[in-house]
């Protein structure tokens, strides 16, 4: 009874309110994506998504309990286990999983499903803060970047197989705490010029005068740098690469679906398939616009209404906020999101080991990914990708997933004194 009255001293409420506030404004507004005024059900009627998103809360209260009883030392102690037995799960379910929109990336348990990938990220979250507690851990020598960025790779390629583009993405949010923990700069800004030349290719018709615009760039550069032969010389091949890229560029889009090929072009054109991913985007941004200041008011929303949106209780659902109480609620959220996250990052920099500090810029970095990606996607800013916004968007998998991930975090930051008196 003691240990329980000093958990409960100890955890960080703050974040705990967050929470709570998210997911229940999560539960609002899916009962408002999925409300009809001509068939009025109760908000808690199972037979609709804003009953069964109760259910999943309610199971999600039991998780918290179970993780905030358990013994800390126990996540990592578990850790490397805990990712093998992910890995394995991943590994059997393209062929045992269920099949829903052409991705074999669920598994069925009665009436309910479960998507293991979600699952797989907190489990490589403590995977990854495991290997890299050790004190001889260092992000500046090769050999410790390929193993950080193996563990993080083997799901991805796992559930590329599924194939689900947009869950495995979200593992490169973990390159946000590589960068923290001190993974040279130079790789991020690689990967930001790749994006910037990628995008370019697109865009641009002729790829001859973006690859010569690339060589012009490199040897700028270099003449406004220091002169020297190798420089140059690096400078010229590097921008050779680069021009070599984009003409790839045209080559890999042409490999893709073409209903993938289609939620890249609608970024540049909307009414590349205006019926389809065009169609998904742009219906979004008429309903967030259509909300205006104040929004239209709770189930009031018309959009919602006659379904113009597709998916809009899942990865839509910033459409069904925007739309019903316009750009305050909007900022309400987002703001609750921001607060989240800065408080996270407080807690994170104030742990006294390695392997707290890795696993809580794991979780900020996760959140942050999904929050920015899908709230962009909702607006035409991303490519639609079909992930969720953290406690907000229906299912179970998530909001368990995004549960787990994030109070084990507050597990280990309660004992974080404890931790540092076991180290000592």
């Amino acid at each position: 009874m003691r240990d329980n009255e000093q958990l409960l001293k100890k955890l960080d409420w703050p974040t705990v309110g967050l929470y709570a506030l998210l997911v229940m404004v999560g539960w609002f507004n899916i009962y408002a994506a999925v409300y009809d005024e001509q068939q009025v059900k109760s908000i808690f009627d199972f037979s609709i998504n804003s009953g069964k998103q109760l259910v999943w809360i309610g199971t999600a209260v039991v998780l918290i309990t179970l993780i905030l009883v358990a013994d800390y030392r126990l996540f990592e102690n578990l850790s490397l286990i805990l990712y093998a037995i992910f890995v394995v799960i991943l590994v059997l379910t393209p062929f045992i999983g269920k099949e829903i929109n052409g991705q074999r990336a669920w598994f069925e348990i009665g009436a309910f499903r479960l998507q293991p990938a979600e699952f797989a990220k907190f489990a490589t979250a403590l995977a990854l803060a495991k290997f890299m507690e050790a004190n001889t851990f260092d992000l500046t020598q090769v050999r410790h970047q390929i193993r950080a960025i193996a563990i993080m790779g083997l799901p991805v390629a796992l559930i590329m197989l599924q194939p689900d583009t947009g869950t495995a993405m979200v593992y490169s949010a973990f390159l946000i705490m590589l960068y923290r923990e001190g993974m040279p700069q130079r790789y991020y800004v690689l990967a930001i010029t790749l994006i910037i030349v990628t995008l370019a290719s697109i865009v641009v018709e002729n790829n001859l005068y973006l690859a010569a615009g690339i060589v012009a760039a490199f040897a700028l550069f270099f003449l406004l740098g220091k002169k020297n032969w190798q420089r140059l010389v690096s400078s010229l091949l590097l921008a050779l690469v680069f021009a070599a890229y984009t003409y790839s560029i045209d080559y890999v889009v042409a490999k893709l679906p073409e209903h993938q090929q289609n939620r890249i072009m609608v970024l540049f054109d909307p009414d590349i398939d205006p019926l389809g991913v065009g169609w998904n985007v742009t219906q979004s941004k008429i309903a967030i616009g259509s909300g205006g200041f104040s929004g239209k008011g709770y189930l009031e929303g018309t959009q919602t209404k006659f379904d113009f949106v597709p998916e809009q209780h899942t990865d839509f659902i910033f459409c069904t906020l925007g739309e019903e109480f316009g750009w305050i609620g909007s900022l309400v959220v987002i703001a609750l999101f921001v607060g989240l996250l800065v408080r996270l990052v407080f807690l994170a920099e104030r742990q006294k080991t390695r392997f707290s500090r890795v696993y809580g810029y794991c979780v900020i970095s996760i959140l942050f990914f999904h929050f920015a990606i899908n709230i962009a996607m909702t607006i035409g800013l991303f490519p639609v990708v079909g992930i969720p916004l953290p406690f907000l968007s229906y299912g179970g998998s998530s909001l368990w997933s995004f549960t787990i991930l994030l109070f084990i975090f507050l597990k280990l930051d309660s004992h974080r004194i404890q931790i540092l008196g076991r180290l000592s």
